[in-house]
């Protein structure tokens, strides 16, 4: 899969806006994974999962109950991977536009 820029749906006439506070939903389809201070990243954890490291913001999304640096976790934290990633990131575009329509 291709980068996808999620900046690019919070520019508008070259100015950007403050990201809304975007919860994913939970899917039947989602996965899980353990992370372990020291020893896990969202990078990585973003690689196994989606075949690129460019995605720990959507784990992110998933896991709002989750400090925002990963650097600041907890030991042992099961993270909730969401999944497909296509369907997350439309589920993600969707949000996103509907809080820039006032909704």
């Amino acid at each position: 899969m291709s980068y996808y820029n999620r900046y690019s749906l919070l520019q508008t006439n070259g100015n950007f806006i403050v990201p809304p506070k975007i919860i994913l939903d939970k899917k039947s389809t989602d996965k899980t994974a353990l992370y372990i201070v020291g020893q896990s990243r969202l990078d990585l954890i973003s690689q196994i999962y989606y075949n690129s490291p460019d995605y720990g913001w959507l784990i992110l999304l998933a896991n709002p109950e989750l400090p925002p640096l990963e650097e600041f976790f907890e030991e042992d934290v099961i993270l909730r991977i969401p999944s497909p990633l296509n369907t997350t990131l439309q589920e993600y575009r969707d949000k996103v536009k509907a809080f820039n329509n006032g909704g």
